[in-house]
């Protein structure tokens, strides 16, 4: 299953800010109406940026109405094209480094699970100082910087290969490093999008990012397997550098304008990190969301980590049939993300943010039954109804994100966001390397897919049951 863990989703959400005091530790204001209820989906290429921070983000002086929206199509396909590759790049790294792993260096599980948890670390070390970071900073900037180092990364691996100065530590360091340009890209990411299309538009606008990113785990998983089998796990890792680098260049042709951040007053980072904190727990809906998908992050993610492993040694697959079955498993994916929008309208976003998950997770029990012959097609099957689950998920948790949080937080909230609930994927790793080591990988599997069938059962508790959309919740409580 080549999804990514709840929350990876690049595009994301939302509608008319609110505004929320100074001090994030008072009781906020209940937020306005929420985008999550999907109005029909105009195309946010198209669309006139109603918004304030859209306009500003850059039309020249006595620039016409279809000038403007001639150039903010332009703007959002070049930021999609970056999109496709960064997606396509990620999707096929998702399987060429463990596999470089696997079939180079004869990882053991435990070494496994800690390329993994290695993968995730920065979320966990830096996750917090990241959003203040990026709120004092050009959020195109912060995207192309990360794009860059990921090109350094990614040709630094095949370099080491082919002076036989590869090892586990050093994927390790890579790996790190990875993360730390991915919590980077990512925060810009989910903050730069409102600037650029309008918050009036940003339903339509997550759909489309999310269905490119589904594509690209649909069909990076296969391109992996093949391209690993007929050039190795270097040259594959070195392919993908080009693509970070064809990022670099579609974001530096985006021409909106996007003014650095001024505050009025002297910004402290700790305070900084407190007001997004602050604003995530003291927000009812926010809390639970933060715990619910840190809870399905933590097994999701292990049972990630025991993939490759699995079809490779466990099943007996080859490199290009472990890429074919994680593609078809992604299918799930593709289809949520284009069905998302209706199915919204049709059952509601709040109640479909529960019911996706209560309804998809238990799939996963199907995976650890695949075997070399027909029982393959449980595990894809498990992968694809998951995948199709947390697709919907994320985009209406990650939408009403967007929608509630006013504009000056949204760095300091997705960061704080990605803290809580990515900050547990570094113990997941270490948690399915433990378990591979301990009981064997297919009982590992199992043990991960058990968890995870049972971690959505805290929506059941909350709020959420009873909402139909998130625009009946009542508002921001402090937390308790």
């Amino acid at each position: 299953m080549n999804q990514q863990p709840a929350d990876t989703v690049r595009a994301q959400p939302r509608n008319a800010p609110v505004s929320v005091p100074t001090d994030a530790s008072a009781p906020q204001p209940a937020p306005g109406p929420a985008a999550t209820e999907p109005v029909p989906a105009t195309d946010p290429a198209t669309a006139t940026a109603t918004a304030t921070d859209a306009a500003s983000a850059g039309a020249p002086s006595g620039e016409g109405g279809d000038a403007r929206e001639r150039r903010q199509r332009r703007d959002f396909r070049l930021f999609m094209s970056s999109h496709i590759c960064n997606e396509l790049g990620s999707s096929i790294t998702y399987v060429a480094l463990p596999l470089m792993a696997v079939l180079t260096l004869q990882a053991s599980p435990l070494q496994t699970g800690l390329l993994a948890a290695a993968e995730h670390a920065a979320f966990l070390l830096l996750g917090l100082p990241a959003g203040a970071w990026v709120d004092r900073m050009r959020r195109r900037r912060v995207m192309m910087a990360a794009d860059l180092a990921r090109t350094v990364l990614l040709t630094a691996l095949p370099v080491a290969y082919l002076l036989d100065l590869h090892s586990m530590p050093l994927l390790y360091a890579v790996a790190l490093l990875l993360g730390c340009a991915r919590l980077f890209g990512d925060v810009a990411d989910q903050s730069y999008l409102p600037t650029l299309v309008g918050r009036d538009t940003l339903i339509a606008g997550n759909s489309k990012l999310e269905t490119v990113r589904s594509g690209a785990e649909f069909a990076g998983p296969g391109i992996a397997g093949f391209l690993v089998q007929l050039l190795g796990a270097a040259g594959t890792l070195a392919g993908q550098a080009v693509t970070s680098l064809a990022s670099v260049v579609l974001l530096g042709s985006i021409r909106a304008r996007e003014e650095k951040p001024a505050p009025a007053a002297p910004r402290h980072l700790l305070r900084d990190i407190r007001e997004g904190l602050g604003y995530v727990l003291g927000h009812r809906i926010l809390r639970l969301i933060a715990l619910n998908t840190a809870a399905v992050n933590l097994f999701l993610s292990a049972v990630m980590a025991l993939e490759v492993l699995f079809l490779t040694r466990t099943v007996g697959l080859p490199p290009a049939a472990v890429g074919w079955v994680l593609t078809t498993a992604t299918i799930g994916s593709v289809l949520a993300a284009t069905a998302a929008d209706r199915l919204t309208r049709a059952v509601g976003s709040a109640r479909l943010t529960w019911l996706s998950l209560l309804v998809a997770m238990p799939f996963g029990l199907l995976l650890p039954l695949a075997d070399d012959d027909w029982r393959i097609g449980l595990f894809v099957l498990g992968s694809l109804v998951q995948s199709a689950g947390v697709t919907v998920y994320n985009i209406c948790q990650v939408t009403y994100r967007q929608t509630v949080c006013p504009p000056h937080l949204l760095g300091r909230m997705t960061a704080t966001m990605r803290f809580l609930v990515w900050g547990v994927l570094p113990l997941s790793g270490l948690l399915a390397g433990l378990l591979g080591e301990l009981f064997g990988v297919r009982n590992a599997l199992w043990l991960c897919a058990a968890a995870l069938s049972a971690a959505p059962l805290v929506l059941l508790c909350s709020p959420l049951r009873r909402m139909r959309t998130f625009e009946e919740d009542t508002g921001p409580v402090p937390a308790q």
